[in-house]
């Protein structure tokens, strides 16, 4: 049942923001409702069921996507739309509000799923989420006062932790999520489908290959790959 009304309740709020976007006329107002959906499921979970997973697991994710909500808005405030999100002008409302809303909803399964009492184990999913947090956010901060310097227009990000990831931030938001799915860990280990999917996503599909088709060929990237891993933090090769 649960996860049937977590489906409507995605589908209700994904369409509300369409409506949005339709007074806003940019389809890119998806990128702030996405860290907030889940939040919405979060409470959802935590108000019909109450137990201290779930309290713990509200907590993390209310940190985690607003954040990330208020970072995305300040970043796309006073901006044209997001050219990933043109190609979708013809059917927005399932292209992007409705699909987005579906992967919400399976990201979102060991939250709706979660069962047992909280136990040591769980502890280590906290811990996974705290190193993940970090580096998403700091990752965050560091590109953007980087971008706010002029004089580093067209240049390549390469220091603080992008000197040990191409994408520290996108690995800090994998990392938050194995951490969720850890903290709501007991016999419900096929919830391992929430943090496969978002992994899934970042890694093959809009997350690290978006970005790196975008600066293929261009001579420092190119050197940086030599250098730093793509995901998971390393030391550089010299």
């Amino acid at each position: 049942m649960d996860m049937i009304i977590s489906a409507l309740l995605i589908w209700f709020y994904m369409t509300t923001w369409y409506v949005v976007s339709l007074l806003q006329k940019r389809n890119d107002i998806a990128d702030v409702a996405w860290g907030l959906g889940f939040i919405v499921v979060a409470f959802y979970s935590l108000i019909t069921h109450q137990t201290s997973k779930l309290i713990i697991s509200f907590l993390l994710i209310f940190i985690w996507g607003m954040r990330l909500a208020i970072h995305i808005y300040q970043r796309n405030k006073n901006k044209k739309e997001d050219k990933r999100y043109q190609q979708f002008k013809d059917n927005p409302y399932i292209k992007v509000f409705m699909i987005q809303g579906f992967l919400m909803w399976l990201i979102s399964w060991p939250v709706i799923n979660s069962t047992g009492s909280f136990k040591w184990f769980n502890l280590l999913g906290i811990f996974i989420w705290i190193i993940g947090f970090y580096f998403e956010s700091q990752a965050d901060k560091e590109l953007r006062l980087f971008l706010k310097n002029k004089k580093n227009k067209g240049k390549i990000m390469q220091s603080g932790l992008w000197a040990l990831s191409r994408h520290p931030n996108y690995f800090g938001e994998v990392s938050m999520w194995w951490g969720i799915w850890i903290v709501n860990l007991h016999s419900n280990w096929w919830t391992i489908v929430g943090p496969l999917t978002i992994t899934y996503l970042i890694l093959k599909v809009s997350g690290v290959p978006m970005l790196e088709k975008k600066y293929a060929g261009n001579q420092e990237f190119e050197e940086y790959k030599k250098r730093v891993s793509v995901f998971i933090p390393w030391w550089p090769k010299k």
